[in-house]
């Protein structure tokens, strides 16, 4: 297994997309830190691996935007498993308005956690991982809103095309240190952001024919986070199925 011994922390792990990541790197060998705002379903993705995998996911409430909460999650993942090696930034809400409709509250709620939240946990995990000497993965889900401007999701866009950035910005910094930083961005892959049901009728409009599903995005993470990606650093890894080729919704 690729992720033997590694030690991995998912953030948004309570459902879709981070939920399936945290199944692959358990399975690729990984332990998991399962971290979600709520609690309950951090828990219950925990022991839906632990039940096929023992003692490889710990369940961790954590509201990503705020610092000493941050902070916690990292020390309580150490002192269960003594080390962090890989991060996966998953999490992310939405804003669905035009800048003549959105109020300052909700902009600065949206940027504040699928933005800095991201800085947040790459800054504390990055100082645990120069800590340990050995290097290790960042790896940030940004999204093709991140890419191309939309009617709405204002606050959402520029995240989004944050996180691009921050991803460069941070490979760059991390490099010396062994950190391996890159990007990997879906496209209206499972449930809407923020929603738990796959819409039925959600259009498909790209190279591949069908709707991508959470274990897409998995597999590229997985690969990210093993030692076959070494060599690939301040990237964006587009699991689209062409979306943003053919310029899809």
């Amino acid at each position: 297994m690729r992720l033997d011994n590694r030690i991995a922390i998912v953030t948004g792990a309570g459902r879709n997309i981070g939920e399936a990541i945290a199944h692959r790197l358990a399975t690729e060998g990984a332990r998991v830190a399962v971290v979600d705002l709520d609690g309950n379903a951090a828990r219950a993705v925990a022991n839906a691996i632990n039940a096929r995998l023992p003692e490889r996911a710990l369940p961790l409430a954590v509201d990503v935007a705020s610092r000493d909460d941050v902070q916690r999650m990292v020390r309580e993942t150490v002192a269960r498993w003594d080390s962090v090696d890989i991060l996966v930034n998953n999490v992310a809400i939405t804003d669905r308005k035009t800048i003549l409709e959105l109020e300052l509250e909700e902009w600065e709620r949206v940027l504040r956690v699928a933005l800095t939240s991201q800085f947040l946990c790459s800054k504390y995990v990055a100082q645990q991982m120069v800590a340990q000497g050995r290097g290790g993965r960042i790896i940030n889900i940004a999204s093709t809103s991140g890419h191309r401007g939309r009617p709405d999701a204002t606050a959402y866009t520029a995240a989004k095309a944050g996180v691009l950035n921050l991803t460069r910005s941070l490979a760059i910094q991390l490099a010396s240190h062994g950190i391996r930083v890159n990007s990997v961005t879906p496209n209206r892959i499972g449930s809407p952001v923020g929603e738990a049901v796959v819409p039925a009728n959600r259009p498909v409009k790209n190279l591949v024919g069908r709707n991508g599903v959470p274990e897409d995005v998995a597999a590229a993470v997985a690969f990210l986070a093993s030692a076959e990606a070494d060599f690939i650093t301040g990237t964006d890894l587009l699991v689209d199925g062409g979306a943003l080729t053919i310029g899809g919704p």
